[in-house]
């Protein structure tokens, strides 16, 4: 079995980046007409597009919750960027839930957060191993960042549970050029001229062309990587983004899409209106700036992005705001193309083949 797999039959309810968010996906879920244990009463199904985890206030349940719904057949996920940082042991900014290495530097924008027992550990890195990169049928693709086709037969020749391994190989081959380069040599020149680092983000640094090169190859070196987190071009200034200052920045790969399929992803944290980016830590070039919130976008229309920004609702949290008024959690429903949103709301989305 193939890492891009089928996508079941029927009507779909296509769920955005749940970050933990557990009350928020119940609430969806009810919204959305399903039961406890993941029936619909008109035979509707799941599809989640990855980023269960990290940020939000139980991340645990929410998988916990994904893995019992997948494995009973009533639901279908792809992986995200977030889950194979978890595979990958690679402990990043809101992962404190689960990596005891990020647990102190967490704590003043996450906490609480609940923390899975030992056996809870194993249970999602077993479910999380074996979830496929994306999804697909005649009709529509789901993915968490970027169709590519070159990425995707890549990925299509890699068996079902190799996806750590496979990333492992990737990133290896990334840095092992870098060090034949000579480019690791110089990005610890850089960052010996710099003594804030890269995770403080009251102090921008310079920009670090040895860093935004290093980043770039190994970004799109990778296919699994640029099929999770995106397509990415060396940038021109440092912006502060998922935890740390980034030296290169993200594409709207949709732009040049032209299939007839269409596509929906999570991943690039939409709005439903604006507000500051930074505050939630996001310093990078906003591609849907110019673009409705509920309109397909891209060469044909064609592609939509679920993710309203579910993730931030820590910010709500801590600045006592009202939760979920500006971050919020959504589905899409296929082939009906309406949004559900977790506080009840319905939009139906514009543009379609535009």
């Amino acid at each position: 079995m193939s890492l891009i797999q089928s996508l079941p039959s029927g009507p779909l309810d296509i769920v955005g980046d749940i970050h933990g968010e557990f009350d928020a996906l119940l609430q969806l879920l009810a919204h959305l007409g399903y039961d406890q244990q993941g029936h619909h009463p008109h035979h509707r199904t799941l599809v989640f597009v990855g980023d269960f985890c990290d940020r939000g206030p139980n991340s645990p349940a929410v998988l916990a919750l994904a893995q019992e719904l997948v494995q009973s057949g009533r639901a279908a996920a792809v992986l995200g960027n977030h889950e194979i940082n978890l595979l990958r042991e690679d402990a990043k900014d809101g992962s404190g839930w689960f990596f005891d290495a990020r647990m102190v530097r967490d704590q003043d924008k996450y906490a609480p957060f609940h923390r899975p027992t030992s056996q809870e550990r194993r249970d999602i890195v077993a479910f999380l191993s074996n979830l496929p990169i994306a999804l697909e049928r005649p009709d529509l693709r789901v993915i968490h960042a970027a169709w590519q086709e070159p990425q995707i037969e890549a990925a299509r020749r890699l068996p079902l549970g190799s996806v750590r391994d496979e990333y492992d190989k990737w990133e290896e081959m990334g840095e092992q050029q870098a060090r034949e380069s000579a480019l690791e040599a110089l990005m610890v020149k850089e960052l010996e001229h710099w003594e804030h680092g890269l995770e403080n983000t009251l102090h921008q640094p310079p920009f670090m062309h040895a860093h935004a090169e290093f980043e770039f190859n190994k970004q799109m070196i990778n296919p699994l990587k640029v099929l999770t987190s995106g397509v990415e071009r060396k940038g021109s200034t440092p912006f502060f983004a998922g935890g740390k200052w980034r030296f290169v920045e993200r594409m709207p790969w949709w732009d040049a899409y032209q299939d007839e399929v269409p596509v929906v992803v999570g991943h690039y944290w939409r709005r439903v209106r604006n507000i500051d980016r930074s505050a939630i830590g996001k310093g990078d070039q906003d591609l849907f700036e110019n673009t409705h919130p509920f309109a397909w976008h891209g060469a044909k229309g064609n592609v939509f992005c679920v993710d309203f920004s579910a993730g931030g609702r820590w910010q709500e949290r801590k600045s006592g705001a009202a939760v979920g008024n500006n971050f919020k959690l959504a589905a899409l429903r296929w082939p009906e193309k309406i949004l559900q949103f977790d506080d009840g709301h319905t939009q139906a989305t514009e543009g379609f083949g535009r």
